[in-house]
């Protein structure tokens, strides 16, 4: 209004885009054949806390016709029912709330594969779903690497529980690392590592974020009270509900010591915890530690390790193996490109840069590593050949 009294009218948007362009679409169609709870020999249309759900379906042109040739992945999303929420009311004290509908707790989020345009795939329904009866929704996509597919279903009933459900009170089963499955405890990072785990549980793994308490969280140094909800980070493994990976960026780490724990629950609301150990160093200089061989000592072969703060980054690694009086006597340089903080193996045969078995002994070795951007650094560190 002109005159500055407020109006339902005064909301502004801005739209950006290109009006030249058509959006991105998903040209075919996905469509859904069955719903079938497990120890039913028939179709349902109603799923339950704690049933096994068996989905299939199939990947179909514009016209209704399945692609009998679609070979692919598929990405389903079975949401629980609608919620009501309310604005935070921000304006005039709180007094001008408005409610509004959203469809956002996610019982399953999994991987398929598409073999010639057929999928089918199954999940366990977490016990912490909402039990009054309500319409789900099953969310699709689908690609082969030249064409992708979309759709959704919602003519099915989420609510109530499987009195019949077999109860354990294991947790899930976690495998905690920073970047890579190479991380180590107690191992070097930079200032923006990312979470990686890897989570097992023979029911599934709870995503649906309702439950008081029962979200995937992440800890850092223990600060309990703003802990990191990692629910929409889960994504299974292609053709199982069992097992699945969490990736999270964590950023702008304060250079030291620290620690993260994560807690996982599955779907019957069991719950497990892994702790790790990590030091931050600054990337903008180049820093190694955990500098060793392995076997040390050794007959035949070792190989070399060891850690640094520069992941995703291409790196140029030189070895030099000294005896004790300072001659060298072998030189390895190898490229390497980095996905963690943890260097691959790289392999020695124990001979010198003229082929000869080194004899038995103590020697020195300096590794030396350097960044595209020129920061280098080294450390030396000893072996023993028997």
């Amino acid at each position: 209004h002109e005159d500055g009294s407020p109006s339902n009218n005064s909301r502004n948007f801005t739209l950006l885009g290109d009006p030249a362009i058509t959006l991105a679409y998903p040209k075919e169609k996905i469509a859904t054949t069955s719903i079938k709870v497990t120890g039913n020999t028939t179709i349902s249309d109603t799923i339950r806390a704690l049933n096994e759900v068996e989905i299939t379906g199939e990947i179909r042109n514009q016209n209704g016709v399945k692609l009998t040739n679609f070979q692919g992945i598929l990405y389903p999303t079975i949401f629980d029912k609608v919620q009501t929420l309310n604005t935070l009311g921000n304006d005039n004290n709180g007094e001008n709330t408005i409610s509004f509908q959203v469809q956002k707790n996610a019982i399953f989020k999994g991987k398929a594969s598409v073999t010639n345009g057929n999928f089918s795939f199954k999940f366990v329904v977490p016990k912490d779903i909402g039990y009054q009866y309500g319409e789900g929704r099953i969310s699709y996509y689908a690609e082969n690497g030249n064409i992708d597919a979309s759709g959704i279903k919602t003519d099915f009933i989420v609510g109530g529980t499987d009195t019949t459900a077999v109860l354990n009170e294991e947790g899930p089963e976690i495998e905690l690392f920073l970047n890579d499955d190479k991380f180590v405890n107690g191992g070097t990072t930079n200032e923006n590592p990312n979470i990686y785990a890897k989570v097992y549980d023979e029911n599934g793994i709870n995503t649906v974020g309702i439950g008081i308490g029962h979200d995937i969280t992440a800890v850092i140094d223990g600060d309990d009270v703003n802990p990191i909800v990692l629910n929409e980070f889960y994504e299974s493994d292609i053709d199982s509900y069992k097992s699945g990976v969490i990736k999270y960026p964590l950023s702008d780490l304060s250079q030291g010591p620290h620690t993260i724990t994560l807690k996982v629950w599955d779907v019957q609301n069991n719950s497990s915890e892994r702790t790790k150990e990590f030091v931050v160093k600054n990337s903008k200089k180049m820093e190694l530690s955990h500098v060793l061989n392995y076997p040390n000592p050794f007959t035949l072969n070792t190989s070399f390790y060891f850690e640094h703060n520069q992941p995703n980054s291409d790196l140029d690694i030189s070895i030099q193996i000294f005896t004790l009086a300072g001659n060298l006597i072998k030189t390895i340089n190898q490229k390497l490109t980095t996905s963690g903080f943890r260097s691959d193996a790289i392999p020695w045969d124990g001979r010198s840069d003229y082929g000869e078995k080194l004899g038995r002994g103590t020697y020195l070795y300096r590794i030396t590593v350097q960044s595209a951007d020129g920061f280098s650094s080294n450390k030396y560190e000893r072996l023993v050949i028997l």
